[in-house]
């Protein structure tokens, strides 16, 4: 019998992006998934800033920007009108390293995870299948179809919206399914439009939007059919879709060549719990909803990223297995969150009651540029959609915090010191303990780095203290503890607490 320290069902985003952490935390893996290899589709297309934040740490952020094409701005189309346009380029600025969206194929975002996990020494067992799983009290043990046996400590089931890991485990996936048939055509346009933005083409009914994507005139074409459309999704034909575009957007154009194209509904669903005793459940597996804000894939590489880092302590004996009760106490809730700002977006979006169409169509696309111009609008709406804004204040990791402007369960701000992003120095897998116009000493421990740092005006401004504090970092950068308190003891006492465990 084969054995390791977790096994990941599904090699999607989701399980390729977990594998890449594991292999920085020194975990031992296996990960299988039913596939031939990597998606040679574009898929999800809409990269976040917090997960190129996350892929900075391997290296592999600048990589993926080169795949891909920053949106710019976005022009408001209605009627075959132009109604409004609005900037996109920097709209984060201040806030992270990567202040837009990325839009990038998803074929080629897994070629890339997948590139460095065999760079380092690992792979995917492709065309390989989950049978069954048991659990016990000190294991996981899977069949696979090929007849081999594996036991791992752990298991996370990265398997999509029908995951086998999520119906053996007996955990619900309840929601909505939107009666509304989508459809998505990866095409190449010639338009009077150009290539610089994404368009979006507004109608009583329905909802189309282009986004620009790497290469000469290439689009993704994401849209809706009416209510109460009759075929089957799996008997639409492409030329269906192209007169639907052509009806709901009255532009002018030439689609001069179709690469993919495919028609789904929609489901708004998310799991009870994301965990059942020693397996785990990650993106779709645990949640999926409307494609509004392009938020599904990057929430999933969250999940796993909230994961990694506590699989590594407790498979290493340096935390309780308490530790991974945080997992659906911290993700759960920002799921479920997620489900309903997305259907939110949705339903301003493509809802045909009068008003909310009347607005979204006549007073919507002239308003857009002027809010998007205004720092406490950006300030609003890129923490959000950028998912910099996700936040664990009530997590039982989250200490208490009082007398600052960031608080306990926040992501670290992302600011400069020395000339150098604060993510440079702090991307060692460990907890970081960061000490601002001051020095704690006497704080011995193997999963800790100290960085003594200035209290610099702009550390002041983001965090509203100019007396000297402390900042103790999680390894996935959220802020465990803030306190003016600068005795090494409170320090211990929080890593004691937490991690359960005696030191190695």
């Amino acid at each position: 019998m084969e054995k390791t320290d977790v096994i990941i069902i599904g090699a999607g985003p989701t399980g390729l992006a977990l594998a890449c952490q594991l292999i920085r935390h020194g975990v031992d893996f296996v990960i299988i998934d039913r596939k031939e290899s990597t998606t040679p589709f574009s898929r999800a297309i809409g990269v976040q800033a917090r997960t190129l934040e996350i892929y900075e740490q391997i290296g592999l952020a600048d990589k993926l920007i080169g795949l891909g094409k920053p949106a710019e701005k976005v022009r408001m189309v209605a009627g075959g009108e132009v109604r409004g346009e609005a900037v996109l380029a920097n709209i984060g600025a201040g806030m992270s390293k990567y202040p837009f969206m990325l839009v990038v194929e998803q074929g080629k975002h897994e070629a890339l995870l997948y590139d460095f996990i065999r760079q380092n020494g690992r792979d995917v067992r492709w065309q390989t299948e989950l049978s069954s799983l048991s659990q016990g009290g000190d294991g996981v043990t899977v069949e696979l179809t090929n007849g081999e046996t594996i036991r791992a400590k752990y298991l996370v089931g990265c398997d999509g919206s029908k995951s086998r890991v999520r119906h053996s485990l007996g955990l619900t996936f309840e929601g909505d399914t939107v009666e509304r048939l989508f459809y998505v055509a990866d095409v190449e346009i010639e338009w009077e439009y150009g290539h610089d933005a994404l368009v979006v083409c507004l109608a009583e009914r329905t909802l189309t939007a282009f986004f620009p994507m790497a290469g000469d005139n290439r689009f993704r074409i994401v849209g809706t059919f009416p209510d109460g459309h009759a075929a089957d999704e799996a008997d639409i034909i492409y030329d269906e879709i192209e007169r639907q575009i052509v009806a709901d957007t009255s532009l002018k154009l030439d689609i001069s060549h179709v690469n993919w194209f495919s028609t789904y509904k929609v489901h708004s669903r998310a799991v009870n719990k994301f965990s059942e005793g020693r397996c785990f459940v990650a993106g779709d597996a645990a949640h999926i909803h409307t494609p509004a804000g392009g938020q599904g894939m990057n929430t999933g590489i969250q999940d796993g990223y909230n994961l990694a880092w506590k699989l590594a302590l407790v498979c290493k004996g340096d935390a309780d297995t308490s530790l991974l009760d945080t997992y659906n106490e911290e993700r759960l809730p920002n799921a479920r969150r997620l489900l309903r700002t997305t259907d939110r977006f949705f339903e301003f979006g493509s809802s045909d009651e009068w008003f909310i169409a009347f607005v979204r169509m006549h007073i919507f696309p002239h308003v857009l540029g002027i809010a998007l111009s205004l720092d406490v609008v950006k300030k609003a709406i890129f923490p959000l959609v950028s998912q910099i804004g996700i936040s664990y204040r009530d997590s039982s990791l989250s200490a208490e915090s009082h007398g600052f402007k960031v608080h306990a369960g926040d992501r670290m701000p992302w600011l400069n010191i020395y000339g150098e992003s604060i993510y440079d120095l702090v991307r060692e897998p460990t907890f970081h303990l960061l000490t601002f116009g001051c020095t704690v000493t006497d704080v011995f421990s193997d999963l800790l780095a100290v960085h003594d740092l200035p209290l610099t005006e702009e550390v002041i401004e983001h965090f509203g203290s100019d007396s000297p504090f402390a900042v103790l970092l999680r390894p996935d950068n959220y802020i465990a503890l803030i306190t003016d308190d600068l005795r090494s003891t409170a320090i211990s006492e929080y890593l004691d607490c937490v991690l359960k465990a005696e030191e190695k």
